[in-house]
């Protein structure tokens, strides 16, 4: 691993995500805390997302992501990615171990990362590419809970939608990336 990555890994103030590639560049924090490289995703459709538990939208996308992970994680390679945010109205308090706990109640299977903020100067740098390379209508930032990223096998941004569009709705657009 190159030292500028090993230092954007790390730092999350500063500006180096501008000079990755791909996903496959930046390393997270899983939900137990251990260091995560996004390479090992290479090759598979990938949906990034940012969840809260205690959301009006929780119960829905949850349902949804959960459906679309059993039905393509293993017939398509569809990986989703979770990770908790709690800069909207405070609706993901919760330890790493609490959300883990709650979203079991989903049996969601799919990977979930340690919380992070998806805006301003401490936004993450994965969700600092993510905006760069798909802004949405309102501007690049992220508006609320449950915003959902399409990322294609090559690691690129492909797509991005609301937190308001059903995870059902995404299929179309998965398959014209497997």
């Amino acid at each position: 691993m190159s030292s500028s990555l090993f230092f954007l890994s790390l730092n999350m103030g500063n500006e180096d995500w501008k000079k990755a590639t791909s996903v496959y560049d930046f390393r997270v924090n899983d939900s137990k805390g251990e260091e995560v490289s996004l390479a090992k995703y290479r090759g598979h459709v990938l949906v990034i997302v940012n969840v809260a538990s205690q959301c009006g939208l929780t119960r829905d996308n949850y349902k949804e992501l959960v459906e679309l992970d059993e039905k393509y994680r293993e017939s398509k390679g569809l990986r989703i990615l979770a990770f908790p945010c709690n800069q909207f109205g405070g609706q993901e308090p919760g330890s790493n171990e609490e959300i883990c706990t709650f979203v079991s109640k989903f049996n969601a299977k799919f990977d979930f990362f340690d919380k992070v903020d998806v805006n301003g100067d401490n936004a993450h740098p994965l969700w600092k590419f993510l905006k760069d390379k798909k802004g949405g209508t309102l501007g690049s930032a992220i508006k609320w809970n449950f915003t959902k990223f399409i990322v294609d096998k090559n690691g690129q941004v492909v797509e991005r939608f609301a937190p308001t569009t059903s995870p059902h709705k995404l299929v179309s657009s998965l398959e014209k990336y497997w």
